[in-house]
């Protein structure tokens, strides 16, 4: 089956998933939704680069309180003190511990290394998932997303983890310029298998000054990976869902 005809196949399938989630969003637990709707939550970041360090900013000036991580946490003393006493650094580890949710950004050959270290740390934690497979810089892997969907990829090596794919259409700079922008906000598109977790995802998303779009399930994030539809789209979320032939 071609590339094309994968994406036609997902955007009719995506109409029933995506109505399925929304279906889902209105049974789920008040604690979740109150969550998602406001309440600032300690969120830990796995890599704090380019993207890490900008959207991990952005929560940080929401209120919310941010652990980010690297293999030598001193060397992120610089982004803290910019940030102020709301952001620290810390071991991959100590990140995960510290956040109800966790940003995963970095590049994607590092998924399955991170995977065996860390995929029983997190068992049960919402892991936004930011990477890109480049097959030039990543490798092997980047077969495996281009065949399977990187957000079936992902689940693959973090088992029991709740992750969510957002924040990964587009580079940091324009996240960084178009952050909490006059209505319509940039839209971010989003999408994961567990439905809570996709509402406190949605809700971070908001956080950080964006307007989310619930694609569907994590098959239907191949629909904005690189190379699809969906990626790169500088849009509002009603644009995007029309793009998509998602449910406006």
């Amino acid at each position: 089956m071609t590339k094309q005809a994968l994406f036609e196949r997902d955007r009719r399938a995506v109409l029933a998933a995506g109505g399925a989630v929304m279906l889902s969003a209105a049974l789920w637990p008040a604690s979740g939704r109150a969550q998602a709707a406001g309440t600032k939550i300690p969120i830990g970041t796995i890599g704090a680069g380019h993207i890490g360090g900008t959207i991990g900013g952005l929560w940080v000036k929401d209120g919310h309180r941010v652990m980010f991580s690297d293999r030598h946490p001193q060397q992120l003393n610089g982004l803290v003190a910019t940030l102020g006493p709301l952001a620290k650094a810390g071991t991959v580890a100590q990140a995960i511990a510290f956040g109800d949710a966790i940003l995963l950004t970095v590049p994607y050959g590092a998924i399955p290394q991170l995977g065996h270290d860390y995929a029983g740390q997190l068992k049960g934690k919402i892991v936004l998932d930011t990477c890109n497979a480049v097959a030039a810089r990543d490798g092997a892997i980047a077969e495996e997303v281009e065949k399977n969907g990187i957000g079936v990829t992902t689940q693959k090596y973090f088992p029991g983890a709740r992750i969510v794919r957002a924040f990964n259409t587009m580079g940091y700079m324009y996240f960084e310029q178009e952050a909490n922008r006059p209505d319509p906000k940039l839209a971010v598109p989003i999408a994961g298998d567990d439905p809570e977790a996709v509402k406190v995802a949605a809700g971070l998303v908001r956080d950080a000054g964006f307007d989310p779009v619930v694609v569907g399930k994590l098959a239907d994030a191949r629909l904005f990976q690189r190379g699809g539809p969906g990626y790169g789209q500088r849009v509002s979320a009603a644009e995007l869902r029309q793009k998509l032939s998602l449910p406006q």
